[in-house]
């Protein structure tokens, strides 16, 4: 199912590619908000709309910008709601169905403190908690949002370059094998 959901935003996308940087800002927040990146599939979606950026069907920039807003704005909502509900969080669903995914969270916080925040951005698993976690374990704003910000943007950045890449290598090897012109 999630290979239909995928294949049907990339042909949306590279049919409306003026929705690029909106679908990117939509994404990428689902991806940083709690709980909802559990069941978007976000950060492939972004990695396969690179790949259009490499056929030349999209510039990289608005796909950027679009996906930095949105993690930002994803990562901050779960950060506010973390801070709003404290260590309630903790024991409401879906945290308390997988008590060893929180307890990696919280031992993250513990050993790492605030580059927990940055780590989180680039681990699937930890992105879906880590935010609400950092609010609920009383993390200051300011201390958050220092790697937060640079976190979010470089994931942002990060995962549909890795698509270009990915897309322009194969589009190469295609071309030497023959495939193609």
């Amino acid at each position: 199912m999630s290979g239909s959901i995928v294949q049907s935003v990339i042909d949306f996308v590279g049919t409306h590619r003026q929705w690029a940087p909106l679908l990117a800002f939509g994404l990428a927040f689902f991806e940083t908000m709690a709980f909802v990146s559990l069941i978007i599939p976000s950060t492939v979606i972004l990695a396969a709309v690179g790949t259009l950026v490499a056929a030349g069907a999209l510039d990289l920039l608005p796909i950027w910008i679009g996906a930095s807003a949105g993690a930002l704005a994803g990562s901050t909502v779960s950060f506010a709601l973390g801070r709003r509900f404290g260590p309630a969080v903790f024991a409401a669903w879906p945290l308390n169905r997988d008590p060893a995914l929180v307890e990696r969270g919280r031992s993250a916080f513990a050993r790492w403190g605030t580059p927990a925040v940055l780590v989180s951005h680039f681990v699937g698993p930890l992105r879906s908690i880590a935010f609400i976690l950092a609010g609920a374990s009383a993390m200051r704003i300011v201390a958050f949002q220092a790697v937060n910000v640079p976190g979010a943007l470089a994931w942002a950045y990060l995962t549909p370059k890795s698509g270009e890449i990915g897309g322009a290598l194969l589009g190469s090897l295609w071309r030497a094998l023959g495939g193609g012109t």
